[in-house]
């Protein structure tokens, strides 16, 4: 199975489309997994999404930089859904 998870900074969203990062997180993750899902033709069924927010930084969020490493999508290959 494939497991996108969509990740964001610690920075609050400013917009109505995205009220939280929750929304944009998990909005991230679909736009990849619709990608390769409709494009890369990877079986739907094998393909889940996860979202989380700002709570799994790989940057410090103290600098442009580092939270431009937190603003990601990972894909994750796992043997099974959890």
């Amino acid at each position: 199975a494939v497991n996108v998870e969509g990740h964001t900074d610690d920075a609050p969203t400013r917009s109505e489309k995205y009220p939280t990062n929750w929304e944009l997180s998990s909005a991230r993750a679909v736009n990849v997994a619709r990608y390769l899902t409709e494009i890369m033709k990877v079986e739907p069924g094998r393909v889940f999404v996860s979202a989380h927010s700002s709570h799994r930084p790989v940057g410090s969020n103290e600098t442009a930089y580092d939270r431009s490493l937190n603003r990601r999508v990972e894909i994750v290959l796992v043997k099974r859904k959890p």
